[in-house]
């Protein structure tokens, strides 16, 4: 299968990218095909998940736990290194896919592509150390004469969904995570890159995993409210907006949760900040994949002292970027998902003009190719400071104070990640500590992550951590084993005196 999406993928053709259920490629539900955002053609198609096809994936998923779960971990890592070295060599065919689907640049798609071989390495190495604890009972009195013992064990059934911005990379995650931990997944892919989706899958089949290990669905929210309501999952991870998140949870139920949410990420740049290394960086961040990340640089804060330097210096990277063909290696913006998503970048640009922002570049769209947009200036209330824009445009706003900007970073329902440009130890321990992020980036813009690093947010932008030891842990559960009038601890309450020397 692996071989027939790449090779459909580098010949132009439409490629045929079915679900995988119950150890079988193909499916027997109504067809959907996905259009190119740039090419403005049919690029891939689908079979979208049936009812029946629901409940034949969630009955064999919990009669296939128990297998799943006898693998050793030692042959699960073994597999998941396999995966990793393979990612590595079809990396071009993998990112050209992405770039067909989702108009993404060859050369973030290639980006994304070394970001999975590195997260199912790193995937393969937890799987090598889960394990347990021998607890100190008897520092107790009650627990004298007893041993108190825990593992980690599989919870059974894992449902990953996977949002379309990196359906390669989040996938590798939710799905490694969850196969270093013992269990079986469900993979409900976004409608949007079902192909890109069925190859990391079709991946790690050749790769070794068992068939029992995972299965794909395609399909809209209908087909992952009724994944998320079964009483065969134990687990779920789900990336995508705040309001997808909600619908998430309140299908779920009582499951346990990973959700990683919206973002709309500020980075500051201080009066002691390097200005053209931050305005490098902040334009190189906040265009790629066209602005189509959770922390994507959204909104930058800068000391007026240096605002207008920056402003120059900022304008000046972003015009150096090339916008075009995504299959062109040298292209560093592409189109964005669709035409209602550049049309956003678009609209919610027109409104801060015409609330007192000056619109420096872009604010136009060439059908899902919206033009790198610069708006300096905009009002606090602004749809593009509120508001996650998750496309191809950046707000510059200056700032007085320290602790006001903090607060103005703060005011945002948001809380995933933020930046910080300043030479001030005592500035990066402060914004550590108020920022209400779930991480900082200090002498960096808010884009900027490693897979092997704990990542999540707080407030809307949800909760858990995404990285394969952190999701091991949410795909676990503690098991404990008690001996009872057996311990491998001293058991006297006291000394006998009769025994000293």
């Amino acid at each position: 299968m692996l071989d027939s999406l790449l090779k459909a993928g580098a010949d132009a053709t439409v490629v045929e990218a079915p679900p995988y259920i119950a150890g079988q490629w193909g499916g027997e539900g109504p067809a959907a095909t996905r259009t190119g955002p740039y090419l403005r053609r049919v690029v891939s198609r689908t079979t979208l998940a049936t009812g029946e096809e629901v409940s034949r994936a969630l009955a064999y998923a919990r009669s296939s736990a128990r297998a799943v779960a006898g693998l050793a971990p030692a042959a699960r890592a073994d597999i998941l290194d396999r995966a990793s070295r393979s990612a590595t060599a079809h990396r071009d065919e993998l990112a050209r896919l992405l770039a067909l689907e989702l108009g993404k640049p060859v050369k973030d798609g290639r980006g994304e592509i070394d970001r999975v071989a590195d997260t199912f390495a790193v995937c393969a190495s937890e799987a090598r150390h889960i394990g347990g604890e021998n607890l100190p009972v008897a520092g107790w009195a009650r627990g004298i004469g007893n041993t108190a013992l825990t593992y980690r064990a599989p919870a059974g059934v894992a449902l990953a969904i996977t949002p379309f911005n990196a359906p390669a990379n989040l996938l590798a995650h939710k799905l490694g995570a969850s196969f270093a931990a013992g269990n079986t997944t469900l993979v409900k892919a976004p409608p949007q890159a079902p192909a890109a989706t069925a190859a990391i899958v079709a991946l790690l089949l050749e790769a070794g995993l068992p068939p029992q290990a995972v299965q794909l669905l395609h399909g809209g929210a209908e087909i992952g409210a009724l994944l998320c309501a079964a009483d065969e999952v134990a687990v779920i991870s789900f990336t995508g907006s705040a309001k997808s998140g909600r619908a998430v949870a309140r299908a779920a139920g009582a499951k346990r949760l990973v959700l990683e949410l919206g973002g709309n990420a500020a980075t500051i740049v201080c009066e002691d900040a390097d200005i053209a290394q931050a305005a490098k960086e902040c334009a190189r961040t906040g265009y790629s994949n066209s602005g189509q990340s959770c922390i994507s640089v959204q909104r930058v804060y800068v000391h007026r002292s240096r605002y207008d330097a920056f402003l120059d210096a900022f304008t000046a990277a972003v015009d150096t970027l090339k916008v075009g063909d995504p299959l062109d290696p040298a292209t560093d913006v592409g189109s964005m998902v669709d035409d209602d998503a550049a049309e956003r970048v678009v609209s919610w640009s027109a409104e801060a003009a015409a609330s007192g922002a000056r619109l420096l570049r872009g604010g136009t769209r060439d059908g899902a190719t919206a033009a790198p947009t610069i708006v300096a200036g905009p009002p606090e209330s602004a749809s593009v400071v509120v508001h996650e824009v998750f496309g191809a445009l950046v707000a510059v706003l200056p700032y007085d104070d320290f602790d006001a900007v903090i607060e103005a970073c703060n005011a945002s329902r948001y809380g995933l990640q933020a930046g910080l440009f300043t030479r001030d130890m005592a500035r990066i321990v402060t914004a550590w500590r108020e920022l209400q992020t779930g991480a900082l980036i200090a002498g960096g813009s808010s884009n900027y992550r490693l897979d092997h690093v704990p990542f999540g947010g707080v407030k809307d932008s949800g909760f858990g951590r995404e990285t394969p030891r952190s999701m091991i842990d949410d795909y676990t559960v503690v098991k404990t084993l008690v001996l009872r009038g057996l311990s491998v601890w001293g058991d006297a309450s006291t000394v006998d005196e009769g025994t000293g020397a």
